[in-house]
């Protein structure tokens, strides 16, 4: 079965498969960064947004607000609305979630690289 283009971009090899040469897998590890920042300052948009048209913040001091939620370092202007903090406290969460997502993605080729060399081992091993 033939891949297209973005399923084999992101469609790790077979156990049975050859290891990757260090090239591919560079620019692999290029493309996940790539798409980790990409998550990251979606992210951050959404925090900005947020804060901005649901708490009414400055862009300026809605930016500082979603990086430090975002950083896991918490908000630093204090919140007036009850609109505002329910958004606070659901994109708190969110940032949480996402930060695991971002690592999770920025490292999965090479977990998958030092797995599969694994499992090379052990074929030449039989």
């Amino acid at each position: 079965m033939k891949k297209n283009g973005i399923k084999k971009r992101f469609t790790f090899e077979h156990k049975n498969e050859p290891l990757l040469p260090r090239n591919l897998f560079v620019k692999r590890m290029f493309n996940h960064l790539l798409i980790g920042i990409f998550t990251i300052l979606f992210s951050l948009l959404i925090g900005i947004l947020g804060y901005h048209y649901i708490e009414g913040i400055g862009w300026v001091d809605s930016l500082l607000n979603a990086s430090m939620i975002l950083g896991g370092m918490g908000p630093v202007n204090e919140l007036h609305t009850d609109s505002g903090k329910i958004f606070a406290s659901m994109y708190a969460l969110f940032s949480g979630i996402i930060f695991l997502v971002t690592v999770g993605i920025i490292i999965a080729p090479a977990v998958h690289r030092f797995l599969h060399h694994l499992h090379i081992d052990e074929k030449d091993g039989n």
